[in-house]
């Protein structure tokens, strides 16, 4: 292997072209039109446009990749994750061309890609699945039969992918129908296939997952546990090893059945089988069957397999992905491999370096993921206008594809980058990210920095207890603790008028200055009186406030904490993202707007789009009456599907945007009729 073309973007991209470099392969890159600046292209030895936007124009084009393998003398392809990393055509392709693919057989990608199909090869090896339907029939009518049998509530989910992507709880036979085609056309999206399965869900799991590697002389074994349990719109943010609620000897059972499993599908390279694990299954029978009710045969053939039990309950196959995982760093950080080595290793036809019996797990390792989303998950393009990372000292890694004037677009997932803390003990590991999430600066557009640090400090994540509903249960009170105090959004409204610098007057100045931002929902009217010497007289309504301003710092009635403003170049009305100590504001200047506009915000007759997209589907039409709650129209943005909503009930007057559309933040969506006084 000279030469090793990674068809993928982004921090994995650049985490692979670390380890080629090291083993002496040159690298080359792909890039979108999007990506044209992007720094995974700048730092490999050679890069090959693949042209367009969007994934379907670009990285999932197999023909494209193919081309540029040749075109750039690549003898190998590495796929990284996500995109093309788990379609076995693609690996066909690969090796068909003569190259060396960096992943599993095509054969065994087929086998184990389908959750359906994977569930059959679990319960002839004797892995335990939760009871469900993964026929071929895709019927609703089947569905809505086979759910019924199975028993409320249900998970339904796409068998290609995964990601969370084509996945939906369903509690009644009522919801079934709508959930089943929001699933199919977002799996038929993302993954190309809109078949999907049912399966029975377990309401108060964790999510445990094995990292397996596996070589082409018939070695397999597995490298410990991550516990993935955090997550929304299920998808993962938080990852830690080894789990907080897997002993000894349920980690030697559940890496024996996930061993057995790559096993049976002739498995070769890095994958990860995931599992479910119930910890309120007892052994008097309460709580959810490994297989079918006693005496039933699986739809797909088999029989019933013995329930697995072990101290920390019960645990169910859920899938297996045939790549490298995006979390795979935590198990990195905990053994000190090199998992992208191994992959390259076994790729060339080598044995595993190591065995089963040498792989140690030392301290404790947990990553979290920064994505462009708000504290409600709402994914956000833009540009990233300031990043500086944090020390990264011993115990620290940040994998990442950011810097300052980085453009964050629409057209692909809204991940930005994992950082990454180990440390001796759970609790040192935690407080050393937390910090580290604290340090990182990023302005321009909003991120979940600062929930995924207040996650971290959660009493419940703290102690280990977080199961799969814990955003669910405890996202609304940290939201809420992270709301920003009275006194901070003045800070931050005094900074945003000065742009950063210091007050100019050495003495006072007898001319008053007033300004108006609005800084979230709340729009502050201030009064700026300069007193010299960088002090500021600041009133707010009734409220007087002293504001001194130190060398890189601002202090308010006292409390000095570090500032750093940026100018929002290209918004309008002018904007300026600031950030005092750890909090991160975005605020609009509506000094020169009109006075019965500048608190307003849109019209309360329009809705607007929330954010960057494609209008994928449309429910209302003019002249229509809808209520308060009602889905109007869907927008897919960064890969995933979002439900726009009536803010109120009332007549649509106008719905001036069409289905295939692309939209923008603050884009009129719809008009309703003025309500009537």
């Amino acid at each position: 292997m000279k030469r090793l073309l990674i068809a993928n973007r982004g921090e994995i991209a650049r985490r692979v072209i670390r380890t080629a470099r090291r083993m002496g392969i040159e690298t080359v890159a792909v890039c979108s039109d999007a990506d044209r600046q992007a720094l995974h292209g700048r730092e490999a030895d050679a890069v090959v446009p693949l042209g367009g936007n969007s994934s379907a124009e670009s990285y999932l084009r197999i023909d494209k990749l193919i081309d540029a393998a040749r075109a750039s003398g690549a003898d190998a392809v590495h796929p990284g994750y996500g995109f093309l990393s788990e379609n076995a055509d693609f690996a066909h392709a690969v090796i068909d061309a003569g190259l060396i693919w960096v992943g599993p057989p095509p054969a065994a990608i087929r086998a184990l890609g389908s959750k359906s199909a994977a569930k059959a090869l679990a319960l002839r090896q004797g892995v335990p699945v939760l009871p469900g339907y993964f026929g071929d029939d895709q019927r609703d009518a089947t569905f809505l039969a086979e759910a019924a049998r199975v028993g409320y509530p249900v998970m339904v989910k796409a068998v290609a992918g995964g990601g969370g992507r084509g996945m939906r709880l369903v509690h009644n036979a009522d919801q079934l129908p709508a959930a089943l085609h929001s699933a199919r056309s977002e799996a038929l999206a993302s993954f190309g296939s809109a078949d999907l399965l049912i399966e029975r869900a377990l309401l108060r799991p964790r999510h445990v997952e094995v990292q397996v590697f596996a070589d082409t002389h018939g070695h397999v074994i597995h490298l410990g546990e991550r516990d993935c349990s955090v997550q929304r719109r299920h998808q993962k943010i938080i990852e830690e090893a080894p789990s907080p609620a897997v002993t000894p000897e349920l980690r030697a059972e559940v890496g024996r059945c996930a061993v057995a499993l790559a096993q049976g599908a002739g498995y070769v390279g890095a994958g990860t089988v995931e599992f479910l694990l119930d910890q309120g299954v007892t052994d008097d029978g309460e709580g959810f069957a490994a297989g079918p009710p006693q005496g039933e045969t699986h739809p797909l053939g088999g029989q019933r397999p013995a329930q697995r039990r072990s101290v920390g309950g019960s645990f169910f196959l859920m899938e297996m992905n045939t790549r490298l995982q995006v979390e795979h760093p935590v198990t990195e950080m905990l053994t000190g491999l090199d998992l992208v080595e191994w992959q390259i290793r076994v790729a060339r036809g080598e044995p595993l370096p190591t065995k089963q019996e040498e792989i140690r797990l030392q301290g404790h390792a947990i990553e979290v993921r920064l994505c462009a989303e708000d504290e409600y998950f709402i994914p956000h393009a833009g540009t990233v206008h300031l990043f500086n990372e944090p020390l990264l000292s011993e115990g620290l890694r940040f994998d990442h594809a950011l810097e300052s004037g980085a453009v964050v677009t629409p057209h692909y997932d809204a991940m930005l980058g994992k950082l990454i803390a180990h440390a001796p003990s759970r609790d040192e590991a935690l407080d050393r990210l937390a910090q580290a999430l604290d340090d990182t600066v990023l302005l321009g557009l909003p991120s979940n920095r600062a929930f995924l640090a207040a996650c971290l400090r959660h009493p419940v994540f703290r102690s280990g207890e977080a199961g799969i509903p814990f955003l669910a249960e405890h996202g609304d009170a940290l939201r809420v603790a992270l709301a920003p105090s009275a006194q901070a959004q003045v800070t931050a409204a005094v900074a945003a008028s000065y742009g950063g610098r210091t007050p100019a007057h050495e003495l006072p100045s007898p001319f008053p200055r007033t300004q108006r931002w609005r800084v979230g929902t709340q729009v502050l009217d201030l009064v700026l009186r300069e007193q010299g010497g960088s002090r500021v007289s600041v009133q707010v309504g009734d409220t007087q406030h002293e504001a001194v301003f130190t060398p890189g710092a601002l202090a308010l009635d006292g409390v000095s904490r570090a500032l750093t403003v940026v100018a929002l170049a290209e918004s309008d009305p002018p904007a300026m993202a600031v950030r005092w100590g750890s909090d991160v504001f975005e605020l609009v200047d509506l000094s020169l707007a009109a006075p019965e506009g500048a608190g307003g915000g849109p019209s309360a007759n329009e809705l607007r789009a929330p954010f960057n997209g494609k209008l994928v589907a449309l429910a209302a039409q003019a002249g229509a009456r809808v209520t308060r709650g009602q889905t109007l129209m869907t927008i897919e943005s960064m890969k995933i599907e979002h439900q726009i909503t009536a803010p109120r009930d009332g007549a649509v007057a106008a719905v001036p945007v069409a289905p295939g559309q692309q939209v923008t933040p603050g884009q009129v969506l719809l008009t309703f009729e003025p309500e009537s006084r």
